[in-house]
């Protein structure tokens, strides 16, 4: 009997004549599938085997009467049908009838393959019994196989039919259609098979086949159909949860979560563009419009790749420690397009909180599992990694996350997070608190602008919007609040090495740690840290620019401890002493208890005048200035104590007003150092100006003159600035006017029309002050004698904002700025560690040889004569003015001392002595 005999004979059988003929027909059909060449009768065959036989086959019997001997032939004929699709598709147009009917052909064969294959499944689907998996292997494994070369040539199919899709496109749309549905039913089949309690290996060797070659499907359909995509993700991890236990060694974990993480990005990026596309279509009924519908739809799929991520590494972590790497990154990246990132995307907020909680909310959970993770941490707290400029703000974040549930964690994982690397052999790895500090230090440009996060709430009030430092400050207070006592040193170590470099606010940050950690502990602790503090200030050099930070921790660490304890610092510092002078100088006398603070200030101020004295008996020499300038840095700290003692305020007055009558402005130029006693002179007189002597405000007054014209440095002109506004509190007596008010409306005229910007606001504010407290109205008018200087001021005390820079500017003028100072911090540092590695005769060297006494080197004999004549002219003035000042009272006279007179006299003595030893030589 022929082949088409047998086919046309089989055809018109009955269920019951194909139940029974099966063993012996089946053979022979599939012995002329094997066989046949021509496709048409190929599909043919093959529909008659699964059709009409294939049912009364058990289930035991299907791999081997017919999957594992029709099918692969299946797959070879697809392939075919493809490749000759692929040879012949370049000549296909409209014009060419003949060839476009052969590959409407082929793809409609095509399909029919897919029908054949779809009926299979369904059939297993059907059956009562629930399969084994060695009983339908060649089924997943040839239905994987044209799954994906389906697939593969619908995405394709735009470049495949040279922009002539539409002569095929109803096909392909059906061809699709068609594999959409066997992979449906394909998964179907595969979720109800379970293996024997005791699997084979070709078994679990099966089940990873389908897990991968369906992830291999992943990125194909990823751009296909959506929910196809996502039902195939959800397969996989399902299967490989299913069967952890037998796979998870094997499993590609590498490559499931790298395209779980691609996928989401994908997604996320995708919802962005979306949002961003209906904010700018700026549509008025949102929810209505196709976009939005399309925008929910990707939001779904991204907060479901999310999810997944999330349940996948919760289960497989210990497989997971090569992806650790991207997980950061992942987090990074999400975590950047949202505010408070300064490049994130504007977009509405309804939009905005979608993708939050599709993307970031999931961000949490992941963090979460990845915690116990030494890859993980290892990863985060690598010390060497470059991150760029847009997530660094999101690293921080990161980091203050991890301190936030950290605390909550295993005494291990809560180890691996703290602790750094603790042998060479281990992969670098910073301490959490170090890693934080050093991330808060890189986001500099968050903090200038500065970006703003949501508070904590507190007693049922609404949160409020913080900034970063504000954030930080209460995570890291909440964690040292909760950290067992072995994690203390590091802290304590990483809370020294933040306060010992450059930027500022990162110094300020670990101060505000740091007092908090002072009061939450005990008095004792507070005390073992204060005389830590001061010993580190008393090392440290005046040019030492960690003496800052320093001084501001112990000034306000002094404020936290007892009475007792104040006691027992001034013990072990002695103010009385000229080391601890440069400690006491950053103390508050006021935070001291009332013995404390009587000793301190009677300290201070017989060492400052017996320093004071010792420089005037040394002849004013240069190179003892400094000196002089330590002392008058804890006087200065005496002065603006809350109500000193009288008589400590009328020695404190008596110095000051002794030194004023020896300066010589004129040398500031030349000579920093004199620079440096200026203003702590003119400081001095802003907080004593309503007790100190008219004549001390005309020396001071005359100064200042001098230094305008000079141009003198900005921080010597502020203190300067600060002595005009505090005379509006004084009233200058009649006969000292004519000399005082003139001088004080030339000063405020000059300093108003300053070109440097800070000089210029200070003045403005110096004027403002004085403005509002001055009897003295004349030299208000008199100061704003051009009409630019009126109207400057005029606005100033109005408030008027003239001009203002627009946010993106000032955002791009910060983002210039911040490398500037950066380069400088970091010349800083260099520069101090340069000087650390130094040798030690250097070190000494540089220790015993005091920079006054260069400067003198520096400065010819001829020229110490003449500052040395002007100093003492200046001085004989002053007097002379003063003792006509007072014989000039006609209600009460006050004549000289007796001790002046013979003051005097001696001085004279001197004068005729050097007079005659030099005319003599």
């Amino acid at each position: 009997m022929s082949q088409t005999t047998l086919l046309e004979e089989v055809s018109l059988w009955s269920q019951d004549t194909c139940r029974q003929e099966v063993h012996s027909i089946l053979p022979k059909l599939i012995a002329m599938h094997q066989k046949t060449e021509s496709t048409e009768e190929h599909i043919h065959v093959l529909k008659v085997i699964t059709g009409m036989f294939l049912p009364h086959l058990n289930i035991a019997e299907l791999e081997e009467e017919c999957f594992s001997k029709v099918l692969p032939k299946v797959v070879n004929m697809f392939d075919q049908q493809i490749d000759d699709i692929t040879n012949q598709v370049e000549g296909l147009s409209s014009q060419n009838t003949e060839l476009c009917l052969f590959l409407r052909n082929i793809l409609q064969m095509m399909v029919q393959m897919l029908e054949v294959l779809s009926g299979c499944v369904r059939h297993v689907c059907s059956v009562e019994e629930t399969p084994a998996l060695n009983s339908i292997r060649s089924l997943p494994s040839c239905v994987l196989k044209v799954l994906r070369n389906t697939f593969k040539h619908c995405k394709e199919s735009e470049v495949v039919y040279c922009g002539r899709l539409s002569l095929v496109g109803d096909l392909l749309q059906g061809l699709f259609k068609e594999a959409y549905s066997l992979q449906k039913g394909l998964m179907e089949l595969l979720d109800r098979i379970s293996l024997d309690n005791t699997p084979s290996e070709t078994d679990i060797a099966d089940i990873l086949t389908v897990i991968h070659s369906l992830l291999d499907f992943c990125s194909v359909i990823s751009n296909l159909d959506i929910v196809l995509h996502a039902n195939t993700w959800k397969f996989i991890i399902k299967q490989s949860v299913k069967y952890s236990s037998l796979v998870e060694v094997r499993l590609r974990h590498d490559d499931i979560t790298s395209g779980l993480c691609g996928d989401l990005l994908v997604s996320f990026h995708s919802c962005l563009e979306l949002a961003e596309q209906i904010r700018l279509t700026g549509l008025k009924q949102v929810a209505a419009s196709p976009e939005y519908k399309l925008f929910q739809k990707t939001t779904k799929m991204c907060r479901f790749f999310a999810n997944t991520l999330v349940h996948y590494i919760k289960e497989f972590k210990a497989f997971l420690s090569k992806s650790c790497s991207r997980f950061h990154q992942l987090y990074l990246q999400i975590a950047s397009k949202f505010p408070p990132s300064l490049r994130a995307p504007l977009l509405p907020t309804p939009l905005s909180e979608e993708i939050n909680g599709a993307a970031l909310v999931p961000m949490d959970a992941l963090l979460s599992q990845l915690l116990p993770l030494r890859n993980f941490a290892e990863a985060v707290l690598n010390p060497t990694h470059q991150l760029s400029a847009e997530t660094e703000l999101p690293h921080c974040l990161l980091l203050v996350s991890v301190l936030g549930q950290v605390i909550s964690q295993p005494e291990e994982t809560l180890h691996l997070w703290c602790d750094g690397s603790q042998f060479p052999e281990d992969t670098p790895r910073l301490p959490l608190f170090r890693a934080l500090f050093q991330s808060f230090r890189r986001c500099s440009l968050e903090r200038r602008v500065p970006v703003y996060l949501p508070g904590l709430m507190i007693k049922g009030q609404a949160q409020v919007k913080v900034t970063l430092h504000h954030h930080v400050c209460v995570t890291l207070c909440a964690c040292v609040a909760a950290l067992p006592a072995q994690h203390f040193p590091l802290l304590e170590q990483s809370l020294l090495e933040a306060l010992l470099q450059p930027d500022t606010q990162t110094a300020l940050l670990a101060t505000d740690v740091w007092c908090f950690m002072a009061r939450y502990g005990s008095a004792e602790l507070c005390l073992r840290h204060v005389l830590l503090i001061a010993h580190l200030v008393r090392l440290c050099t005046q040019e030492c620019y960690q003496l800052s930070h320093l001084g501001l921790l112990l000034r306000r660490m002094v404020f936290l401890m007892t009475p007792n304890h104040q006691k027992e610092l001034v013990e072990r510092f002695p103010p009385a002493q000229w080391e601890n002078l440069g400690v006491w100088r950053h103390i508050l006398v006021r935070a001291l208890s009332q013995d404390a603070r009587q000793r301190v200030e009677a300290d201070i101020i017989a060492l400052t005048d017996s320093t004071v004295r010792d420089w005037q008996q040394a002849g004013y020499k240069l190179g003892q200035l400094d000196k002089v300038n330590i002392a008058l840095l804890s006087l200065l700290s005496v002065v603006r104590g809350e109500s000193p003692e009288a008589c400590f305020l009328l020695s404190a007055q008596g110095i000051v007003s002794e030194l004023w009558a020896c300066m010589c402005p004129n040398q500031a130029q030349t000579h920093p150092i004199i620079q440096t006693t200026l203003r702590l002179l003119l400081s001095m007189v802003t907080i004593l100006v309503k007790s100190i002597d008219t004549q001390v405000i005309c020396q001071a007054l005359v100064c200042v003159g001098a230094l305008v014209s000079q141009k003198c440095p900005d921080d010597l002109m502020l203190a300067a600035l600060d002595f005009l506004a505090s005379l509006g509190k004084v009233f200058i007596p009649n006969d000292s006017q004519s000399l005082v008010l003139p001088k004080l409306s030339d000063l405020f005229g000059a300093l108003l029309v300053e070109k440097s910007w800070l000089l210029q606001q200070h003045a403005l504010e110096a004027f403002a002050h004085f403005v509002e407290a001055t009897n003295h109205e004349e030299v208000i008018s008199q100061s704003l004698s051009f009409e630019e200087t009126k109207n400057k001021v005029v606005n100033y005390l109005s408030k008027t904002i003239i001009t203002q820079e627009m946010p993106e500017i000032r955002l791009q003028r910060i983002i210039c700025e911040i490398p500037v100072v950066e380069q400088h911090n970091d010349r800083v540092e260099t520069e101090e560690h340069a000087a650390k590695d130094s040798s030690p005769a250097a070190e000494s060297t540089a220790d015993t040889e005091p920079c006054p006494k260069r400067a003198r080197q520096e400065t010819s004999v001829e020229e110490e004569y003449r500052r040395y004549l002007q100093t003492a002219e200046s001085a004989l003035k002053a007097m002379q003015t003063l003792a006509e000042r007072g014989t000039s009272d006609t209600t009460a006279p006050i004549s000289p001392p007796q001790w002046v007179t013979l003051r005097l006299q001696e001085l004279q003595s001197v004068i005729t002595q050097m007079t005659t030893s030099g005319s003599t030589t």
